[in-house]
């Protein structure tokens, strides 16, 4: 992990941090997951073990759990979810792209494809959502961008466009790097996120199937394991390093209420369950879409 968190360390210095020049005609930041006030609330919330986390109606936006929804820190493979706006932004998902070999050099959870093979960009989206790819993620950026430094300045004015201003992203997998976000903005990122029904498609994937350019055939599993619990969850992505802990941001629907759960440093002995509870504990809340 060390060897990695050099690596991030150098596209850092190439890609720099800086917040995006706003754009000619700025548009204001999306009124989403404003905050209530209070580091933890409401107080008789839930208990949940995420050092940082929110919920928030998937329909308006409106919070309505936060703990420490503001602290910066590592967000993992949930970054993902910007790297899939970016790339939905260019469309042509049917456009197919070569594998280079810098795309295989990342780790550790990879689909395994080999410099000079020929995929479409469809099929590694969708293994990079589903299994969270490094290598898709990867050849993706690259094959948008040129290379990650200028990839990772398209996802922070993605990021700037949805009102997540407090971020800075600089690689698309979400491998350690000197990079961070919040759980709010997270939750603006998957608010834009769960308007995307071809993500959406792929988020509810609890399998996948993969083929690779030489025939050979991977089943892929999802890595959000409430896909397999109940119907009423219904996407989005996780991640982990040792840095940012176990995160996930989740969905679920139910009765005509939907809601987004972020939650960020968690345990995997914690985290599904927590996840399960908060959102069944959001979507029975009396008074819903008041306030």
């Amino acid at each position: 992990m060390k060897r990695f968190y050099v690596l991030g360390m150098a596209v850092l210095v190439l890609a720099g941090c800086a917040a995006p020049e706003p754009p000619r005609a700025e548009r204001a930041a999306p009124a989403l997951a404003s905050s209530p006030g209070e580091a933890v609330w409401p107080v008789d919330g839930p208990a949940i073990q995420a050092r940082s986390a929110i919920l928030i109606d998937a329909r308006t936006g409106r919070v309505l759990f936060q703990k420490y929804a503001d602290t910066r820190t590592q967000v993992a493979s949930t970054q993902k979810l910007v790297t899939a706006l970016v790339l939905l932004g260019r469309g042509n998902l049917d456009g197919r792209l070569i594998i280079a070999p810098e795309d295989c050099a990342v780790e550790p959870a990879k689909l395994g494809v080999r410099a000079g093979q020929s995929y479409s960009r469809r099929s590694l989206l969708t293994a990079m959502m589903v299994k969270s790819e490094n290598d898709a993620a990867a050849a993706l950026a690259r094959d948008h961008s040129g290379g990650t430094a200028a990839f990772a300045e398209a996802m922070n004015r993605k990021a700037w466009d949805l009102g997540a201003r407090d971020s800075c992203f600089v690689n698309p997998h979400g491998l350690p790097a000197f990079q961070h976000s919040t759980a709010r903005d997270m939750a603006r990122v998957a608010f834009r996120a769960y308007r995307e029904p071809e993500l959406r498609r792929m988020m509810n994937l609890r399998f996948t199937t993969f083929v690779f350019a030489d025939g050979r055939v991977k089943s892929l599993e999802s890595t959000n394991k409430l896909l397999g619990r109940s119907p009423i969850f219904n996407g989005m992505k996780t991640g982990y390093t040792f840095a940012a802990g176990r995160c996930l941001i989740s969905s679920a629907s139910l009765g005509g209420r939907e809601v987004i759960l972020v939650q960020l440093g968690s345990r995997t002995s914690f985290i599904f369950d927590d996840a399960e509870r908060v959102m069944r504990w959001g979507l029975a809340r009396r008074g819903f879409y008041s306030g």
